[in-house]
């Protein structure tokens, strides 16, 4: 059964099938996919293809797709590719769905977006985390926390860690697991994309001369300037 409330359902069914134009866009409608994981500047990211002319995709929209992700259930996800020319974050960003966007979406572009060490991101993510799910603002948020967080459904945040991040339901943030999926993370997407390099883009969206490098990439005339800082957590 679909735990997922039917105002979300609905919020993302409009939006799923609000950008009709999408398919004849930019570059002849291929997508663009960005599979960093969250906290690694995919806000920044998102901005910037906004202000390249790209239609981006809602991000609440597709976030109800995580079960579909769990369940390996793809066609939702590849439906809701009709509706921009951009992504991120997820299901996007979800391990091994690379894989599958590469797969159905083989003329496309694929942008992984990293942090400066996996250190960083772990302290980005657990304080972002905090700021959204954390009732006393603790870092990082409690078992009790994640269960209890009204977020697409009750308890969402506590299976995201589970089943993204696989750590213990009484040890949701375990440093020394997350650390390790990050590296793993991007280490695997890395060796995947070494057989398609003309496809594929790593970038840490903070280092100066990252958006010249990115829209060199997507064949997009450079407008100067670097990264917009969006959605800034201190680390």
């Amino acid at each position: 059964m679909d735990k997922v409330p039917f105002k979300w359902r609905l919020y993302s069914f409009c939006h799923t099938w609000n950008g009709k134009a999408a398919m004849l866009g930019r570059n002849g409608g291929k997508k663009v996919f960005c599979i960093g994981l969250n906290k690694t500047g995919t806000t920044s990211w998102g901005q910037a293809m906004n202000d390249l002319g790209y239609l981006l995709g809602n991000e609440r929209a597709a976030e109800i797709f995580f079960d579909d992700w769990v369940q390996k259930k793809y066609s939702r996800i590849y439906g809701f590719c009709r509706s921009a020319q951009a992504f991120q974050d997820v299901p996007f960003s979800l391990p091994g769905m690379y894989l599958k966007l590469h797969q159905q979406f083989s003329d496309s572009r694929f942008i992984l977006t990293i942090r400066d060490c996996a250190q960083q991101w772990y302290q980005s993510v657990t304080r972002f985390h905090a700021k959204a799910w954390s009732d006393q603002g603790q870092v990082p948020p409690t078992p009790r926390d994640l269960e209890n967080a009204e977020y697409i459904y009750k308890g969402w945040p506590a299976a995201y860690c589970r089943q993204v991040f696989q750590t213990p339901p009484e040890d949701p943030y375990n440093r020394d697991i997350l650390l390790r999926f990050y590296n793993d993370y991007a280490d695997s997407i890395c060796d995947y994309f070494s057989q398609y390099p003309e496809c594929f883009l790593r970038i840490n969206v903070a280092t100066p001369g990252a958006l010249k490098t990115m829209c060199e990439f997507l064949d997009t005339p450079y407008p100067g300037g670097e990264f917009p800082w969006k959605n800034r957590t201190a680390t």
